[in-house]
């Protein structure tokens, strides 16, 4: 009996040190971060409490409201891009196309490399005097413009290009490993009644995805919120503030201008919709296995 109670204990003890270091590294700094959101602190950190001051400062405060704007921009598009693209991929490769491996891996590779790295990439590619603009017009189409990176209405729209050109590997890969788990069966039977292919798949395999889709959707989205380091490579926030983000907001403010309060403000308005995107998934993801574990 105190064998057993030895086994049980044990693995306890040994995550105990990891425990402190996820109570104190993240749940701590967290509340730090929140408290002082409610403090006038600027330079440095002070304990004088202003309520909800620095929140209603922030929402009052134009950039903030375009940084607010970019991201329901870029989050719709990049995370629609993502899965539509990542979808198709996954089907295509499914068909046991030759050389499915080294497809697979190259439409993957991109997600391996850092944002900073894809941001650098796209900015030398959408560069007028050097990029495909220019190889393009040296080609002989000298009317040809690919410099959305250097315009103020278009730059929003390529840092989705570039966020999308490296995640939609990872969508590919989620949807492919759902496709080859669904039952062969089924697709005898379609074939049988002749369904059409493009509706088998709306009707039939996009519900079996759900799981991949709703994964997908959580990771994109996650993405979305703290997007910082693609867009400092890409555009650095411009032309002028175009492109400015709520993660290139904090940093501004937190470093550049040393305005503590309103940084934090705005981080942990960025961590109340990182837990509100989380939240239905987790428990989405308890109720699906309190579910199964009930059937059994």
């Amino acid at each position: 009996m105190a064998s057993k109670r030895k086994t049980a204990v044990a693995p306890l003890v040994a995550l105990l040190p990891a425990l402190v270091v996820v109570v104190f590294a993240y749940v701590g700094t967290m509340g730090w971060t929140v408290w002082i959101s409610l403090t006038n602190s600027r330079l440095l950190p002070t304990n004088k409490f202003v309520g909800f001051d620095q929140y209603a400062r922030l929402f009052n405060d134009a950039r903030w409201l375009l940084s607010l704007q970019n991201l329901v921009i870029f989050g719709l598009l990049f995370i629609g891009c993502c899965l539509v693209l990542g979808f198709l991929l996954a089907v295509a490769i499914d068909q046991k196309v030759r050389a499915e491996d080294g497809l697979r891996t190259i439409f993957l590779y991109p997600y391996s490399m850092s944002f900073i790295v894809t941001g650098l990439i796209w900015q030398w590619m959408m560069n007028p005097t050097l990029g495909i603009q220019k190889t393009v017009r040296d080609l002989g189409w000298t009317s040809f413009s690919f410099d959305w990176s250097v315009q103020r209405d278009m730059a929003i729209y390529a840092i989705v290009i570039a966020g999308v050109w490296q995640a939609c590997g990872l969508v590919m890969a989620l949807m492919l490993a759902g496709l080859r788990g669904v039952d062969g069966e089924l697709w005898k039977a379609a074939r049988v009644d002749g369904i059409p292919a493009w509706r088998f798949y709306v009707s039939v395999v996009l519900p079996l995805l759900r799981p991949m889709i709703i994964t997908a959707v959580v990771l994109l989205s996650i993405a979305v919120v703290k997007v910082y380091d693609l867009v400092i490579a890409l555009t650095n926030g411009g032309p002028g503030t175009a492109t400015s983000m709520p993660a290139t907001f904090v940093m501004d403010y937190l470093f550049t201008r040393q305005n503590i309060g309103l940084a934090t403000a705005a981080s942990s308005v960025m961590l109340v919709t990182v837990l509100c995107v989380l939240a239905p998934w987790l428990y989405s993801e308890y109720f699906r296995r309190d579910k199964a574990g009930a059937h059994a």
